[in-house]
């Protein structure tokens, strides 16, 4: 192609975590373009409450004198994911995270704090159960990034319900904040909003650059070292989830809506290998009046009950493992959606939910919705809810004995550390004795697709002989996730997609 519109070294699709590969190659010296298909800066990053990595025996952690090693974080990486993906990518993940700290910290844009959450799966082998691999970026003042501040996605209670920009960018906002901030330094970084990637441009079996749509008007830019894809996944896309068997719906899923698989296709068009793309980073989703399911985690009370009036589910797990399981159920036609919590009157009608990412709205709007429900007897609820009496009242009995004693012998609900969390290492068991007794439906949400290109150590996305394309890389949600079909641990998500979109550049350089 010779007639290209503009020219850079690294052209990069997504803002999200693939700012860290944008920031790589501004800082070595090469100039780049950023992407963005919407309006605003940050992808589903901006929508992370703590925007926090999982880089195991990274320098905020060292420094705090947190005595864990990479042979611990990778023996229990190891035993999470299993051989679901290469072993070779799992380590260059866990091992890698450390470096990149160490790398950002040089610049005082970016500044990391320890917040301690403990490991998903607190009985595999070297779980980290004091949640010491994990570190979140500071908050910083909006005032700080100036006009550039209101570019910035975010966050969901001003984007789903129109609230004022708060004064600080905090969580995976402060992230990509401080990404900008970084940016903003280099003279031949560029970022560009409303610009979607349309179709790669391949000469002689490489990538050379990409078609970008902006602002109505087709560009082609060429990429003389490569295109790193880091643009999200598909979740908002209902024909490619239809497709590739991804369960729930688009407007359930915590993405944002410019998340509809465009670089999929773009890199499948180019002859790119998939893989996992049945898969999404799962979570209970409370239902909100508007009929749209969202991720909601911090439950101090309450238990979840199918159409049976039954407990399916240690209600204290990882949001992942709580929303695995209902989709196993729902594929196994054991249960059908909603689902409830059910909870007493012990704080109020209000669901024993401490986070649920889009802020609820007055009781009143969810009871005219038929979403919440409260009873005199346990008995009047389950017929509000359509559930048999006499199970939802032994279910009750049942759980109540096992919050008397101090374990759940059904499902193990407070037996690992991440269940205790919420409730300060105390028992999770809540019993659900005092009247009225309230009932609030939710459905199955997720935090995005995890199925895309298939990539090597290097970022490198693979066609499917296994072999390199020249020029093209992935990593984010837009890469096959290197953690496979679990979700090991809080920060997995951005971690990987700040990494391989870091390693992606330094592999262009050569190193």
């Amino acid at each position: 192609m010779s007639n290209w519109d503009e020219e850079v070294d690294v052209l990069v699709a997504g803002s999200g975590g693939g700012l860290a590969g944008a920031y790589t190659a501004a800082r070595e010296g090469l100039s780049v373009a950023v992407v963005e298909a919407t309006d605003k800066f940050g992808g589903t990053t901006a929508y992370s409450g703590g925007g926090g990595v999982w880089f195991p025996c990274n320098p905020v952690l060292r420094r705090a004198g947190v005595d864990d090693t990479f042979e611990d974080a990778l023996t229990y990486y190891r035993a999470v994911v299993g051989d679901r993906t290469p072993a070779e990518l799992q380590e260059t993940y866990v091992r890698g995270g450390a470096e990149l700290i160490e790398y950002l910290e040089t610049d005082d844009a970016f500044e990391f704090q320890m917040f301690p959450w403990p490991d998903y799966f607190g009985s595999a082998p070297k779980a980290r159960n004091d949640g010491k691999r994990h570190v979140v970026p500071k908050p910083l003042r909006a005032s700080v990034l100036g006009d550039a501040a209101a570019d910035v996605r975010g966050p969901l209670a001003t984007d789903r319900r129109g609230d004022p920009q708060p004064e600080y960018l905090i969580g995976g906002r402060a992230l990509v904040g401080r990404f900008l901030l970084a940016l903003s330094k280099f003279p031949d970084a560029a970022v560009h909003l409303n610009s979607a990637l349309v179709e790669l441009v391949t000469e002689g079996g490489r990538v050379t650059g990409a078609v970008v749509e902006r602002d109505g008007a087709r560009v082609a830019i060429r990429a003389r070292k490569g295109v790193l894809l880091a643009a999200g996944g598909f979740e908002q896309n209902d024909e490619m989830r239809a497709r590739f068997g991804v369960p729930g719906q688009a407007r359930d899923t915590m993405g944002p809506w410019g998340n509809r698989g465009a670089a999929h296709a773009a890199a499948m068009a180019a002859g790119a290998d998939t893989d996992l793309m049945d898969q999404a980073w799962w979570s209970p989703g409370m239902i909100h009046p508007d009929g749209r399911a969202a991720f909601a985690l911090w439950f101090t009370g309450g238990i979840f009950v199918d159409r049976d009036g039954r407990r399916f589910v240690n209600e204290s797990a990882a949001y992942d493992r709580i929303g695995r399981r209902v989709i196993e159920r729902l594929n196994d036609d054991a249960m059908a959606l909603p689902f409830w919590m059910i909870y007493d009157d012990s704080a109020g009608p209000v669901p024993p939910v401490q986070a649920t990412n889009v802020p609820m709205a007055e009781t009143g709007e969810y009871e005219r919705a038929g979403l919440r429900h409260s009873a005199s007897t346990l008995a009047e609820l389950a017929t509000l809810i359509g559930v048999p009496e006499h199970a939802l009242v032994e279910t009750v009995d049942r759980f109540n004995a096992f919050a008397d004693r101090g374990t759940d012998e059904d499902f193990g609900r407070g037996d690992e550390a991440y269940d205790r969390s919420f409730t300060e290492g105390k028992s999770p068991l809540v019993p659900i004795r005092k009247g009225p007794f309230h009932a609030a439906a939710f459905g199955i949400s997720d935090l995005g697709t995890k199925g895309g290109l298939r990539t090597d150590t290097a970022a490198r996305v693979l066609d499917e002989s296994g072999a390199p394309i020249s020029g093209l890389y992935a990593a984010g949600n837009t890469m096959a996730a290197v953690s496979g079909t679990v979700y090991p641990g809080g920060g997995n998500p951005i971690g990987a997609s700040m990494l391989f979109s870091h390693l992606a550049v330094l592999n262009m350089l050569g190193r």
